[in-house]
């Protein structure tokens, strides 16, 4: 878990920082804690509060923190933003409200995933992999396991037409940045001659499991060991009894293809705002508040992706 920066324990009401993983750096975020939970602090243009984990919370009672936010008076932030989580998603809180879409696969069995939840390509690449030699199993977070992840963050600098957060990154950074969260998570592994070829982190969120890490080599893409994968992880999460599967946020691209052949759904789950401030509600209605990037339509947005892969993968050249 992030370990908090101030010494001693939070008091209820006061701004703290903590260390955590952002877009593959270790920084530290300013969080303030009401009614026995933590908020992140985001600042920029409009001062937006939020769970630091809502994957793995939801918000006990938006009003007492809504009341507690407006009431200190050392600290006045402009947003207030939470979700519902699966599976409680029909909106059912008075504030603006706008739509998260997530990838999501209702688990009730292996063997109902196997023959009704996916199409006979994915079977029939999963029976590849088995052909090829590649064994998937749970493990565990130990060294063999770290050496697999560093080679397999350090073949490449670009990913899907972006920069890679964990390129660059030696053994103990590796070990050290991805223990944190050691406590809720299941490794599992595939394996080819000995060599970790790929591997998923799983999430145990209570009422679903999440792939906070997913990630195959590169050279042994022929193997398909992703789609290996996500099969032990429904046998993992079933084990569990957990009842989804979610494979973050929804995107139409090609990973979104991946994931529907898998059995994904998109599923659409409240996300809530409140305004705190004049400058919130200023920002809500003009839809300021996702920041400048969303505000894009995607005829400008879409080009601008292609150009940003392009340029990364002139740089591999």
């Amino acid at each position: 878990m992030s370990q908090a920066i101030a010494s001693g324990v939070p008091s209820e009401g006061r701004i703290f920082t903590k260390e955590t993983l952002f877009k593959g750096k270790l920084i530290r975020i300013q969080c303030i804690e009401i009614g026995g939970q933590t908020l992140s602090i985001s600042r920029g243009p409009l001062t937006v509060v939020g769970l630091e984990d809502d994957w793995y919370q939801d918000l006990d009672d938006p009003q007492v923190v809504i009341d507690a936010l407006k009431e200190n008076a050392c600290f006045k932030p402009d947003l207030l933003t939470f979700w519902q989580r699966m599976p409680d998603v029909e909106p059912k809180y008075p504030y603006h409200q706008e739509w998260e879409e997530i990838a999501v696969l209702p688990i009730t069995s292996y063997d109902h995933w196997w023959n009704h939840q996916i199409k006979s390509r994915v079977r029939n690449l999963i029976r590849k992999t088995e052909k090829a030699g590649v064994l998937v199993r749970e493990t565990s977070y130990d060294d063999d396991f770290v050496r697999g992840m560093t080679a397999i963050f350090n073949e490449a600098p670009v990913r899907q037409g972006r920069r890679f957060w964990h390129y660059g990154k030696d053994f103990e950074t590796v070990k050290s940045q991805f223990s944190r969260y050691l406590f809720r998570e299941h490794m599992i592994g595939a394996y080819y001659r000995d060599e970790m070829i790929g591997f998923v982190m799983l999430g145990n969120a209570g009422k679903f499991g999440l792939t906070g890490q997913i990630i195959s080599s590169l050279k042994h893409r022929d193997k398909a060991p992703n789609n290996a994968l996500i099969a032990k992880t429904v046998e993992v999460c079933e084990r569990l009894q957990l009842d989804y599967l979610i494979y973050l946020f929804w995107s139409d691209d090609s990973l979104a293809e991946f994931k529907r052949r898998c059995g994904f759904e998109k599923i659409r789950v409240p996300r809530y705002y409140v305004p705190l401030s004049w400058k919130g509600k200023l920002a809500l209605r003009c839809g300021a508040h996702h920041g400048w990037k969303e505000m894009l339509p995607a005829w400008v947005k879409n080009p601008l992706k292609q150009v940003r892969k392009r340029w990364y993968e002139s740089r591999m050249e």
